[in-house]
């Protein structure tokens, strides 16, 4: 059998289309980040975050201006210590504040960052120390089931006389 020069054409845009499917299945997983803006590092320290993972984005007012770098445990507080990197051309109040948002109701999780008011901006370095944990959508039901509970037994029964 005889190979002929359309052979390795082939086998060479093959390669590449498998390429770009990889691409684009670590895109949509979010496990892939291009960035090649200059970037400046701050931490939040947050109470329970949920399934933040890094690499979610970091957004204000919509637009994604960063991303999380790394995500730790402080065994001093007993808080998850956040890593962001924020984009170079971007620049935050020193009182701003961060949350654990979620798009859509079972979606991947991010943190909002709503500007403050202060004069001076979050430098390399700084600590965001207003922040709101994720909202845990078990313990929301949980509570709810308690309520409820709690509420049925304090009722008087239908019966009788109050």
């Amino acid at each position: 059998m005889q190979s002929s020069r359309y052979d390795a054409w082939v086998g060479f845009f093959v390669l590449i289309g498998g390429a770009a499917l990889l691409f684009l299945a670590l895109k949509a997983g979010n496990l892939l980040t291009l960035n090649f803006q200059d970037t400046y590092a701050v931490t939040a320290k947050f109470d329970n975050i949920g399934g933040l993972k890094p690499g979610a984005a970091v957004k204000s007012a919509g637009v994604v201006v960063g991303r999380v770098a790394a995500i730790t445990f402080d065994d001093k507080t007993f808080q998850a210590r956040v890593a962001l990197k924020l984009n170079q051309g971007v620049a935050f109040p020193k009182d701003s504040s961060a949350k654990i948002l979620t798009s859509g109701l079972l979606g991947e999780q991010y943190i909002g960052l709503e500007p403050g008011a202060e004069e001076k901006n979050l430098a390399a370095g700084d600590i965001i120390t207003q922040t709101q944990s994720a909202v845990v959508l078990e313990n929301l039901i949980g509570q709810f089931l308690y309520n409820k509970a709690a509420d049925a037994s304090a009722a008087p029964a239908s019966g009788e006389k109050q």
